[in-house]
């Protein structure tokens, strides 16, 4: 492809990860081509497990796989992963069992259509226990959260990222729930993903009508940083 997508970095950085750990492995739900795990499929068959149009199956079988020590990564859209939600409810959840989710077309999806719009994930991840849900706002920071869920997060994970490439800001974030970005005394601009795109374009806009905004962006959507938020708003009023 002329213009990589944050599928594309998935898919090349969890065949990275798995080179140097037998125990990670990969699922999906019908989905291999779409999620990015078909190079995966060829390169670790025995580590590979396509369960067809089963979501909920998917995080069952994640779950058991997690409780014997295995690392499994779950590749789903964002809308077909509300499925699964009583099992990450009473699968993973209540015992607190290591499953990472990486969680494709979060947000809005253009072509994709109205069906797969991933726009409810947000909202149910935050209703699990034990949740930490991760939202890379480039490219690079998708391949640090991806190590960082598979390795350093404990309990249930997500990784939330877009359909698309990336846009003007391809920073890297330290791993630490917020980073201020921009510093400013008027107002307070927050947000996660691609959408922090659309904020620094903002910003840069009231900056040119003498408003100056402070950027604060979101690593972490669940748990929510407000510690963060509140002394950026307690500043800015």
């Amino acid at each position: 492809k002329e213009f990589p997508s944050y599928t594309d970095i998935f898919s090349e950085k969890i065949c990275e990860l798995a080179k140097k750990n037998e125990k990670l492995v990969a699922l999906t739900a019908a989905m291999p081509d779409g999620t990015g795990l078909t190079k995966f499929s060829k390169e670790f068959p025995k580590r590979f497990f396509d369960v067809g149009i089963a979501e909920g199956h998917a995080v069952s079988m994640a779950a058991g796989m997690a409780k014997q020590g295995m690392r499994p990564v779950f590749a789903v859209y964002s809308s077909f992963l509300q499925r699964s939600y009583d099992m990450l409810l009473h699968d993973v959840a209540l015992q607190q069992l290591h499953v990472v989710l990486a969680v494709d077309r979060a947000g809005l999806v253009g072509e994709d259509g109205e069906t797969h719009h991933g726009v409810f994930d947000p909202a149910f991840l935050d209703t699990i226990p034990g949740m930490t849900v991760l939202c890379p706002s480039s490219f690079q920071e998708l391949r640090e959260m991806l190590g960082y869920a598979i390795y350093d997060v404990e309990g249930p994970v997500a990784v939330r990222y877009s359909r698309g490439g990336e846009g003007a800001y391809q920073g890297s974030a330290p791993v630490e729930p917020a980073t201020l970005l921009r510093t400013g005394a008027d107002i307070t601009l927050a947000g996660y993903g691609v959408m922090l795109n659309q904020l620094l374009d903002c910003a840069d806009r009231l900056a040119r009508n003498g408003i100056q905004a402070e950027v604060v962006k979101l690593n972490t959507i669940t748990p929510i940083p407000l510690e963060r938020l509140t002394a950026s708003v307690q500043k800015t009023g």
